[in-house]
């Protein structure tokens, strides 16, 4: 199991910090460092910044969001970043949710999202196999675009660029059990939201017969301390944001998710409280068992019996949440 470093997404600001977490994890032989975007920061271009100041890490994207790009403008993010990196990109995607597509990308959100999806990972793979003229006469991405709204001119074009892999890897953040067996049909990898390395059995069916090289790459927080219900809070105001704020009370999908898990009663309180504006309780309501299972807190010998866990499950690549270098540090010795 590869182990990479996951730093999510800008709050207020840029992290100072970040890039020389990104070097150490990198000499203490992380694989891979892993951006995200919301509604603030892009995923793309700190990782070219990183990729100017370190030379064997790879470099994905967990996740870009479809509806922030046409698929082709995706690819040629991708191919210049390989390029620049010298074959380092990971490109990891994904719908998002109606409230972020429609509220901040002015987008419809897809009725039909596998197909959507298809057709999104069909275009990248033409624009980076450069083998003709990139068409789709898909519902979602036509490509030369035929609205009655066009001008009827549009052509079908072949990158100028010659991408340096046609083979640049795709993962794709899935949740729901049809999404993610479609991902191991399609893609490279799946970036799991929650995994836990007791409850395999909740995707147990999508992932039989996975192909060779297939990359199962969940994030998880991470933290060293003595105190394992205080190392938990932190994922526990994360679940809360997501689980509570991130979709509406009637489509959630990380909710969904969360209740899939066996912890129905509990997601749709955090979801109840926070739409309520008690955003404190919500967090607290989140049950410290759901955010033990899905992370690594606590002190150096526990995180190393539970780091057992994930290693013998179907995980290729763990992605560490963690801003603290010994954090970083022990999962290393742990790992080796």
């Amino acid at each position: 199991m590869r182990l990479g470093l996951a730093l999510g997404y800008w709050g207020r600001g840029p992290d100072p910090g970040h890039l020389e977490l990104v070097r150490s994890a990198e000499a203490l032989g992380y694989d891979s460092v892993w951006t995200s975007e919301s509604w603030g920061s892009d995923a793309f271009t700190p990782l070219t910044w990183f990729a100017a100041h370190t030379s064997r890490i790879r470099l994905g994207t967990a996740i870009a969001q479809m509806a922030a790009r046409s698929p082709t403008t995706t690819a040629m993010h991708a191919l210049t970043l390989d390029h620049l990196s010298g074959g380092r990109m990971l490109l990891g995607l994904g719908l998002s949710g109606p409230q972020v597509v429609e509220g901040w990308y002015g987008r419809p959100f897809p009725r039909s999202p596998l197909a959507a999806t298809r057709e999104y990972v069909e275009v990248v793979r033409q624009v980076l196999r450069r083998a003709g003229p990139v068409e789709s006469d898909g519902r979602f991405h036509p490509l030369p675009y035929r609205g009655e709204d066009g001008t009827g001119l549009g052509k079908a074009l072949k990158p100028i660029t010659h991408p340096l892999r046609a083979d640049l890897p795709l993962l794709l953040g899935a949740e729901g059990p049809k999404n993610v067996a479609q991902t191991t049909r399609i893609a490279d990898g799946w970036l799991p939201l929650y995994w836990s390395p007791t409850r395999t059995d909740a995707y147990e069916a999508a992932l039989t017969d996975l192909p060779e090289r297939f990359m199962v790459a969940p994030m998880a927080r991470a933290k060293v301390c003595d105190d394992v219900a205080e190392g938990l809070l932190p994922v526990k105001a994360m679940l809360g944001f997501y689980i509570g704020g991130m979709g509406h009370s009637t489509r959630n999908f990380h909710a969904d998710l969360m209740a899939r898990m066996g912890y129905e009663a509990e997601a749709r309180r955090v979801q109840e409280l926070f739409a309520r504006g008690r955003r404190e309780e919500a967090v607290l309501a989140v049950p410290d068992a759901f955010a033990d299972e899905i992370s690594l807190v606590g002190p150096r010998g526990r995180i190393a019996e539970r780091l057992e866990l994930w290693r013998k499950g179907p995980v290729t690549d763990l992605l560490v949440l963690s801003p603290d270098p010994e954090t970083l540090r022990t999962l290393a010795e742990l790992n080796a």
